[in-house]
């Protein structure tokens, strides 16, 4: 009977083209190519994703709130004057990052980070979310940053891999992949979490191990990176057409600056 019954349908033919903008706010150049190579399989037709890494004088790694002021900075000054190219940027640091609102005030395209794409994914995957975080402090920034985006009452909270975010690409794989992995794990069997977020852009490719870890394959938990979830994200707000509305917060700031006589940027 079911074979039988006929469903509307609809294929897409769009051949509008995307480009995005993925700025990793810190200096490490490598951070960034690793990314982009975690969007080869998935990235759509007509969709052209493009690597920024932010000039000197930004910190090689964000670890703390002022290396996030810095990065901030330093990104904000470099991507205004070369904004027009691009529909949306992804702001690649597992943070509440102060580059996202910042671009967001001063760009008309869709912006998102991709701490904030990981969890409204996970929301929608799953009942409780977990993060795997590198070290101490970015449990704590990462815990904060779960009640400033409204989820706190679906988190499980993090679990830590000890590493520098460095560390993560210099360290033997063996050992970063195994520690991640371990993460996830006690997340999902000790807390109770069935979606995880990848809490930093260095750990982009080692998505596949943390599913391996967590049961992906029989859909016990989800696996979330942000970067591959971000770009789909935005993908999507610049089909619809979306831009970042200018009526409230994200009003621009740049008629002030001038007022002022500090026309910076």
């Amino acid at each position: 009977m079911a074979d039988s019954i006929s469903l509307p349908s609809v294929t897409g033919s769009s051949t509008k083209t995307i480009n995005i903008l993925l700025i990793n706010p810190n200096g490490t150049s490598s951070m960034t190519d690793a990314c982009l190579r975690s969007l080869a399989d998935t990235l759509p037709p007509h969709c052209t994703v493009t690597g920024f890494t932010s000039p000197h004088p930004t910190p090689s790694a964000i670890e703390g709130h002022l290396d996030g002021v810095l990065s901030s900075a330093a990104a904000i000054r470099a991507v205004v004057p070369i904004a027009s190219k691009y529909d949306a940027f992804l702001v690649a640091c597992f943070s509440a990052h102060p580059l996202i609102n910042a671009l967001r005030e001063e760009l008309s395209g869709p912006v998102i980070g991709i701490m904030e794409a990981a969890l409204y994914s996970a929301r929608m995957l799953g009942g409780r979310l977990g993060i795997v975080a590198t070290g101490g402090r970015s449990k704590v920034m990462h815990e904060d940053a779960i009640r400033y985006y409204g989820l706190d009452g679906f988190s499980v909270g993090c679990e830590t891999t000890n590493l520098g975010v460095l560390e993560l690409e210099r360290l033997p794989r063996d050992k970063v992949l195994g520690l991640v992995a371990e993460a996830a794990r006690r997340l999902v069997q000790e807390k109770g979490a069935d979606c995880i977020a990848l809490g930093c852009a260095g750990m982009t490719e080692m998505k596949i191990r943390c599913e391996e870890a967590v049961g992906t394959k029989d859909a016990t938990a989800q696996v979330i990176d942000g970067v591959g979830i971000g770009v789909q994200i935005l993908i999507g707000l610049v089909r619809e057409g979306h831009v970042t509305a200018k009526g409230g917060i994200f009003r621009s700031s740049q008629d002030g600056r001038k007022a002022r006589g500090q026309d910076w940027l």
